[in-house]
């Protein structure tokens, strides 16, 4: 088996690519080895020490290492356990757990105002068709949080988030995409 690698925007994480389907829908994002209790890939990951993030996208893992920790030393034992796991056709999450299909409602951090709907709609469909996939082409995604009066709230996930350029993206990229298409943006803020 043959596991890629890619460089992301974000030093600190690296892109592997099994050549096989991750997830078969959404994202799954691990921040710390309690929330990796869940996977025992993530978990494995996170047992290396120098792993900071995991993020399970639907055809590649993302893994971001600690602050001073050297790729050159983690990287094989990252393809390691990823060889490791996928040849042994592992199961990626728990049996008996919902923590695979958990999904963070989008909108749960702002209350919808009903006269927004179609802009929220607008908005919603360019981040799936535009952003989602130029971000998951870096080893992250991108959540939609909420809208209220002009603004734009987004979470950064995987390799995205905690990016140096990740704010740089949010308001060069994606605010004046969204202010383009849809005129009652007026800024984009991370959530």
């Amino acid at each position: 088996m043959l596991i890629e690698t890619e460089t992301t925007p974000n030093p600190a994480t690296l892109k592997f690519l099994p050549g096989r389907k991750v997830m078969d829908m959404g994202t799954r994002d691990f921040a710390s080895p309690e929330e990796a209790v869940a996977s025992p890939l993530a978990e494995a990951l996170f047992g290396l020490g120098d792993v900071s993030g995991v993020f399970f996208g639907h055809n590649f893992i993302s893994v971001t290492a600690g602050p001073g920790t050297d790729w050159s030393a983690l990287k094989g034992d990252v393809l390691s356990v990823l060889l490791d796991h996928f040849s042994a056709d592992m199961p990626l999450f728990r049996a008996a757990t919902a923590a695979g299909i958990a999904v963070p409602a989008e909108d749960a951090d702002w209350p919808s105002n009903p006269e927004d709907e179609d802009i929220v709609a607008q908005i919603k469909e360019l981040i799936e068709t535009r952003v989602r996939p130029a971000v998951a082409n870096d080893g992250g995604d991108i959540l939609y949080r909420g809208f209220d009066k002009g603004v734009v709230y987004l979470q950064m996930q995987g390799a995205c988030s905690g990016c140096p350029s990740s704010s740089a993206t949010l308001k060069h990229g994606i605010e004046s995409l969204l202010k383009h298409y849809v005129p009652e943006v007026i800024e984009v803020r991370a959530a």
